[in-house]
Parts: structure tokens; C-alpha cells; sequence
């Protein structure tokens, strides 16, 4: 294997699988490591595993310059301290400085990032996001969060808090979320969200949003109707959400990743319906609402690109380099 020119290793550290990658500047995959994340062994153990793992891919890229290490975690990140703050995934990391301890032991640069910025960093860098400076990513899952890219770079907000979509008010007086808000966007529209919708469309007591799935497009009579119902309220949901941050952002992308994606079809007319009547911006420009490419594996690219953000990148493609 040649030795790149520069090159980053991403750290993506969630609270069931620890994943690191290496990533050279002009894209090329030089190495990953994946495993679970051993929190039963407390906190120490996370971290030596996590070296470990770096250690093992800047070995493996010898000859090469280590630009630095960045690593995506659920959560609310202090930027400035570099603390985790309030993560239920993470509970043994909460204002522990993970960044400088893990700086210490690498003498290496090390830059902590929330998981959906560093998601939305990597599908610009390597994903469906490649051709542009601006785009703002939602991820669907249990709960909904997301990220803004603007100019090339992850916004913040003024404590970090930026993109937190998922707490947005789509229905006034709609259902109670634990933020202490009413009608917030992860009450419709999350995987959560879908499985609370088919209890009360009676499709059973907990069904899971990949049943609720099936059943839309594989059964027939009156419960496909309403698993098909399910999803076209998800799709209104997301509607009025995506035609807010149209208005706000004026971005010419806006990219959906998470489980319920295999639904797209399903949720997506309703969607796009609602964000053409809420945004008279979408409605007289070429802003694009897609898929994200990346899958699992935007949070881990995006982690690698942060401390490559400062150098020079050649824009190519992903490809995965060949042992």
C-alpha cells in the first residue's frame, strides 16, 4: 500500500460499537476496526481500546503524516472543554475530558464532535453532499437530530446545540415529548414515533417500524391501509419540518439518513407535498431533498475529515484501498 500524503483516523464511539477508520486526504480508505464498546469495564477501558485502535491503523499507514484524530459521540459536546455533556448512551463520559485525555496519550490532535455534525460533515465530504458548501442533514431514528454544514463548515450555534431538529414544533398541542414541548418533530415523525402510531392504529401493541414497514408493502386490505396512513403522516411531519429550514436556511440541500429510509417511497410524496405548500423558496429554486449515501458510515467519515478541515483535499470519491 502507498503511503499518503496526509491522512486522519475517525473515531465514531457509540454506546454499543466502537469504530475507527483511516482516511487519507484524497479519500482513499486505509484501514478500519470495528468492535463493541466495553462500558462494563468502565471508562478507562473505552479510552486504551480506542488508542489501541489508533495506534494499530498509524502503524498500518506507516510512512505517512497523521494530520490528527477526530471522534464523533452522541450527545452535547462543550467545544471549548471538550466535555460530552448529558449523553444517556455515554453516562460514564458526562463532563469527563475525553478530548485532552485522549490528546495526552496520542500527542496527536484530537477534535470530539457530536455524531450528527459529523454525519453531515461526511456525506458533504464523501456522500450525496459532495458538490456542495451548504446542506443540512436530519437523522431519523429513535429520536430525530441532525446537522448544518454552512460554507464547508459544521454549525454550532453559540453552545453547541445547533441542529437539534428533532424538538422543532411541527403540531401545536400535538403529543408531549420529554423535552417538556408539545407536537415535537421526533414525536411524528422518528422510528419511535411510527411504532406509537401503529398502536394506535391498532397494527399491534409494540410493532416496530420495519413490521410497520412490511405490512405497507407486502399485506393487503385495511392494515396495509393503515401502515400506509402511518407513513404519509410521518411524511406531513417531516413536510412542515424540512420547509422551515428551507425558509431559514436557504440551503441548496437537504438530506435525510436513518432507519426508516427504506420507507421513502411511502413518506416522501406526503413530504414534498407539504414542503411545496409551506416554502415559496423550495417552490421557485432548484433545492433538492434526497437520501443521504452514506448510511453508519457518515458519522465515521466526518469524524476522519475534521482534522484534515485545515489542508488541502482533493475531491474524489470514496474508494476503499485494497490489501
Amino acid at each position: 500500500m502507498p503511503s499518503p500524503r496526509k491522512y486522519s483516523v475517525g473515531v465514531d464511539l457509540g454506546g454499543t460499537n466502537l469504530r475507527a477508520v483511516a482516511v487519507s486526504d484524497d479519500a482513499r480508505v486505509l484501514g478500519k476496526i470495528s468492535g463493541d464498546t466495553n462500558l462494563s469495564a468502565g471508562r478507562d477501558a473505552v479510552i486504551k481500546d480506542m488508542v489501541n485502535a489508533i495506534r494499530k491503523l498509524d502503524d498500518a499507514c506507516g510512512g505517512g503524516d497523521l494530520a490528527g484524530v477526530g471522534v464523533a459521540v452522541p450527545g452535547f459536546i462543550d467545544m471549548k472543554r471538550g466535555f460530552i455533556v448529558g449523553s444517556n448512551n455515554l453516562p460514564q463520559f458526562d463532563r469527563f475530558p475525553i478530548r485532552d485525555e485522549m490528546n495526552r496519550l496520542l500527542g496527536k490532535p484530537v477534535i470530539l464532535e457530536n455524531d450528527a455534525n459529523a454525519a453531515a460533515m461526511g456525506e458533504r465530504w464523501l456522500g450525496a453532499g459532495r458538490e456542495v458548501d451548504d446542506l443540512v442533514l436530519l437523522t431519523l431514528g429513535t429520536g430525530i437530530g441532525g446537522g448544518v454544514i454552512l460554507n464547508g463548515k459544521i454549525f454550532h450555534g453559540s453552545i453547541g446545540m445547533a441542529g437539534e431538529f428533532g424538538h422543532m414544533t411541527v403540531y401545536p398541542g400535538g403529543n408531549p415529548c420529554g423535552c417538556g414541548n408539545e407536537g415535537c418533530l421526533e414525536k411524528h415523525a422518528s422510528a419511535t414515533a411510527i411504532t406509537a402510531m401503529a398502536r394506535l392504529m391498532q397494527l399491534g401493541e409494540s410493532v416496530p417500524a420495519r413490521e410497520v414497514f412490511r405490512i405497507a408493502t407486502e399485506e393487503t386490505g385495511d392494515r396495509q391501509w393503515r401502515a400506509i396512513r402511518i407513513f404519509e403522516k410521518m411524511g406531513e411531519a417531516l413536510g412542515i419540518a424540512i420547509a422551515n429550514l428551507v425558509n431559514v436556511f436557504n440551503a441548496p440541500l437537504y438530506l435525510l439518513s436513518g432507519g426508516p429510509l427504506p420507507a421513502w417511497d411511502l413518506f416522501a410524496p406526503a413530504m414534498l407535498d407539504e414542503v411545496k405548500r409551506r416554502s415559496f423558496t423550495f417552490r421557485n429554486s432548484k433545492t433538492r431533498i434526497e437520501r443521504a449515501v452514506l448510511g453508519n458510515e457518515a458519522g465515521l467519515f466526518g469524524a476522519a475529515y475534521l482534522p484534515l478541515a485545515g489542508h488541502t483535499l482533493l475531491p474524489h470519491h470514496l474508494e476503499i484501498e485494497e490489501n
